[in-house]
């Protein structure tokens, strides 16, 4: 039979295979030489980070853009609200600036005139100062309490015989006050509007002080107006020769009147507003 005369050594149909041997696992790859990983490279590639003068310029300019979007993204924002406005809004506002607007310029307007007041008013009173100081002086200069200097005359009488009288001096006081005499000083005397002369030849005082001759005036005026008025016909140096004194006038530019008397408080007069 068919079946007797197959060999022995094949396999019955259907039987599994036999299993194939399982090659070996491959050997781990040697670590690169000095001992580094890739994971160490990745990390020094990515720090610290290498910014090239390319990619700075670039970040810059993105964020100078970036920025400027941003302002005009919130000026939109904040002028949204006036776009969306109805016109009746609108007009209010318009109204309301315009009525602030004119608030301003009246302020203004107002602190303008108090500064230009105040300017004048300290000017004014600049003024008034200087008035008031110059008044006090020409009324020291008329009282005696000040010095004074400015042109004027030299007159010195001389009375060898002790013939001039308290009345002759007093006459050439006169004199040199019609003249137009702002200052006079007598031997050291200031004479002012209450001055009196007294004694009688050769012993003669002004207000109560004894002066000597020669009598010497330095008076404080107008030279051309002063000395005629002394050399006028029968006026005071005529009366003098007279009387055997002698009278010499001389000009001067600057005659100093530096006799000063004290102020006095007069006891009864008291001044009245006007």
């Amino acid at each position: 039979m068919s079946n007797e005369q197959n060999p022995r050594n094949e396999e019955p149909t259907g039987a599994l295979p036999a299993e194939a041997p399982t090659p070996p696992a491959p050997a781990p790859a040697p670590p690169p030489s000095g001992g580094v990983t890739g994971r160490q490279r990745l990390r020094a590639g990515l720090w610290p980070p290498r910014v090239s003068r390319a990619q700075l310029i670039v970040a810059l300019l993105l964020f100078v853009l970036g920025l400027g979007l941003a302002i005009q993204v919130r000026s939109n924002s904040d002028n949204s609200a006036l776009r969306g406005a109805r016109q009746e809004d609108l007009v209010r506002i318009l109204d309301e600036l315009d009525n602030r607007t004119e608030r301003l310029e009246d302020e203004k307007q107002r602190l303008d005139d108090q500064r230009t007041e105040l300017e004048n008013s300290s000017d004014q009173a600049e003024e008034a100062r200087k008035q008031t100081l110059e008044k006090e002086r020409q009324l020291g200069i008329l009282a005696g309490t000040v010095a004074a200097h400015g042109p004027g005359i030299t007159l010195t009488i001389s009375d060898p015989t002790g013939a001039v009288e308290a009345d002759m001096l007093l006459d050439t006081i006169q004199e040199l006050r019609a003249a137009g005499a702002e200052a006079i000083e007598i031997n050291g005397v200031r004479v002012v509007a209450d001055t009196y002369f007294s004694g009688d030849g050769g012993e003669l005082k002004v207000d109560g002080k004894k002066i000597e001759a020669p009598y010497e005036f330095e008076v404080i005026g107008k030279p051309q107006d002063l000395e005629p008025a002394l050399n006028i016909p029968g006026g005071v140096v005529q009366t003098l020769e007279k009387e055997q004194a002698t009278a010499e006038v001389t000009r001067a530019d600057d005659i100093v009147v530096d006799a000063l008397r004290p102020a006095e408080q007069p006891d009864y007069a008291r001044s009245s507003p006007q």
